[in-house]
């Protein structure tokens, strides 16, 4: 693989690229439609990952109509996620590799989230990763989440780094959409969302997981 641009930063997803949570947010909003009788095929809800809060309400009131309580929805939701993550969060495989790398190069990295940054908080924390992170650019930063730019753009002002020579690493559709929409190079690792015609064009390239984009970055180091 080959960059158009020297790296100077990396901007990390965190749900689905640095942890195992996308899964667990799939298994419990699936359960609670289940029990509240709500028709939500897979589909459906794999088109709000990646999307801040309010995009998500949007998406499931164009669904089920201004009738539905989302409120109630996500807060038992967000309950059964909460117990879930105590016992089952789990660390995506490559990724202290990649920041052990990072730290060699002398790169400056940042996470750009739509999650709130008291979860942002605890799953970097519960890992001890909290300080290996220059910035945390979290819901409430920025005005517009993902698809938009604007988490990215914002990540990419805190380093104090150019859009175009940050590397940003993603899982989602809305997420890859974002960072390319911000001007940076991006690899995709795909998670629950595999990769389409329109990511392998929007990405300069396609990685099984963590651990091939370390391989990458070191092949790119090498020959920089």
């Amino acid at each position: 693989m080959v960059l158009p641009r020297k790296v100077r930063a990396v901007i990390f997803d965190m749900d689905g690229l640095l942890f195992d949570t996308e899964a667990l947010y799939r298994d419990v909003v699936l359960a609670t439609a289940i029990e509240a009788g709500h028709d939500m095929p897979l589909d459906f809800y794999l088109s709000t990952v990646g999307t801040p809060l309010q995009g998500t309400r949007e998406i499931f009131e164009r669904r089920y109509g201004a009738g539905f309580d989302f409120d109630a929805f996500w807060g038992k939701t967000t309950q059964r996620f909460a117990k879930m993550v105590e016992t089952e969060l789990r660390l995506k495989t490559g990724v202290v590799e990649l920041l052990d790398l990072l730290d060699e190069l002398g790169l400056p990295r940042a996470v750009a989230t739509s999650s709130h940054h008291e979860h942002a908080r605890h799953h970097l924390g519960a890992f001890g990763l909290s300080d290996r992170f220059h910035a945390v650019i979290a819901h409430g930063d920025y005005v517009r989440g993902k698809p938009h730019p604007d988490p990215f753009l914002k990540a990419a002002e805190r380093l104090g780094v150019e859009p175009a020579h940050c590397l940003a690493l993603e899982d989602s559709w809305h997420g890859v959409r974002a960072a390319s929409a911000a001007g940076m190079m991006t690899i995709m690792v795909p998670d629950l969302m595999s990769a389409t015609p329109e990511m392998e064009e929007l990405c300069a390239h396609i990685a099984a997981d963590l651990h091939e984009v370390c391989g990458l970055m070191k092949a790119v180091s090498v020959s920089a």
